[in-house]
């Protein structure tokens, strides 16, 4: 199955390739997806917003096919869930990513270790080709260090450790991180949601 992903991020897309791989999934990129203004109500609106916006645009460009979109975020328990849904843009949509997360960092400077639990979340909002829409979502908790550790990821990975492995998502391989990140949670029940509607409807 051919899957349009709405997104302009490399580094998103580069995940979502290597988690579909051999799913007999084809994850393709559309040059002409514009992106749509994401809100601040919720991850599921801005999945599902952005989902249904490629559809449109393929439709217009005479592409019938299905469609994927992801919302995520970083929610830090001592920052009251902050950045959650605007972890894009927190702290100003003129910050680099290294700004960004130095901005959390200082946010974060008079918290104990103790406290500084967090977890990356992940929202999936699926369009096949027929126009069936399907959501789901996934997390998976850690905690915030105290200076950006490791070289690879992106986003907030070189904040985020991963208790069971004790290093950051940027300290872990592509790998390691696929294996166990929010992402990987939430596609393995997109995954799972799609077998049982298949079964269904054999």
């Amino acid at each position: 199955m051919k899957v349009y992903l709405a997104s302009k991020n490399a580094g998103k897309r580069a995940e979502f390739q290597a988690l579909l791989e051999g799913t007999g999934i084809e994850l393709l990129e559309f040059p002409g997806y514009r992106d749509v203004a994401e809100g601040e109500t919720g991850y599921a609106e801005n999945a599902a917003l952005k989902a249904r916006a490629l559809r449109e645009q393929l439709l217009s460009a005479g592409i019938e096919a299905a469609v994927l979109a992801d919302d995520s975020g970083l929610e830090i328990d001592a920052l009251d869930g902050r950045p959650g849904v605007i972890t894009a843009y927190y702290g100003g949509e003129h910050l680099t990513w290294p700004e960004r997360r130095e901005y959390v960092l200082s946010e974060l400077s008079r918290v104990d270790d103790a406290e500084r639990g967090a977890r990356f979340v992940c929202y999936l909002h699926f369009i096949d080709e027929e126009g069936e829409e399907l959501s789901v979502n996934a997390s998976v908790d850690g905690r915030i260090a105290t200076r950006d550790r490791g070289e690879h990821g992106f986003s907030f990975d070189p904040i985020f450790i991963y208790p069971a492995a004790q290093r950051t998502f940027s300290e872990l391989t592509a790998t390691e991180k696929n294996a166990v990140s929010h992402r990987r949670r939430a596609v393995s029940e997109l995954l799972h949601q799609l077998r049982k509607k298949q079964k269904h409807t054999a």
